[in-house]
């Protein structure tokens, strides 16, 4: 059997790329909601796979964010474990309300030039979507590299239009992934505002 060979799962249509793609997503935030750093690890093989499966969907914006979250999961690895305070681990933190503002600029401008990109140069039929998803998927990773706590704020907006997304597209799967990843989202923000309220971690930064 093909990587890419069509299989029913529990009555959904399927391929064995998206099943290991989607088995890898899942541990790659319960690892995260743990502030474990393997999680970069799973993200790194998660994104290689589904840049295929997006690819075969005309997704391209999403396709294209996978090679990128490749590129940032290695950072994010680095600063998980490095880059803290004279090189010792990073610890949670807060983004500040000027953070809010480059935050809300970033994503929009992401969400403008991606656009552009994605209907001048492909075929996709969702440019405008697919732009301002992925736009909002580089903030959200940035911040959680960064272990900002408020990338799960931005994951659980991304994450919810997502699974519309790709109901439309047809890989239910993949949307059945993305509203666990809602829900997996909201407790990543209640297990790291619990490191807050113990003081362990948690100031603006």
């Amino acid at each position: 059997m093909s990587i890419d060979t069509p299989l029913s799962l529990f009555g959904l249509s399927t391929t064995p790329l998206e099943l290991l793609s989607f088995l890898l997503s899942v541990l790659t935030v319960w690892l995260n909601i743990r502030q474990n750093h393997w999680a970069w690890l799973f993200s790194i093989l998660a994104s290689l796979l589904y840049a295929a499966v997006f690819a075969d969907a005309r997704l391209y914006g999403d396709a294209g964010l996978q090679f990128v979250f490749v590129a940032v999961s290695v950072w994010g690895w680095y600063q998980w474990l490095r880059g803290g305070d004279q090189h010792r681990p990073l610890q949670v933190s807060r983004l500040a309300r000027s953070g809010w503002l480059v935050m809300a600029v970033a994503w929009a401008a992401g969400f403008f030039v991606l656009s552009w990109f994605l209907h001048r140069y492909t075929d996709t039929d969702v440019p405008h979507m697919d732009g301002f998803l992925t736009a909002g998927s580089l903030v959200g990773q940035f911040l959680l590299s960064r272990k900002k706590i408020e990338n799960w704020l931005v994951w659980i907006a991304v994450d919810v239009l997502y699974v519309g997304l790709y109901l439309y597209k047809h890989l239910t799967l993949t949307a059945m992934l993305y509203a666990l990843f809602v829900v997996m989202a909201a407790a990543g923000w209640r297990s790291w505002r619990r490191s807050q309220s113990q003081g362990r971690d948690a100031v603006p930064a």
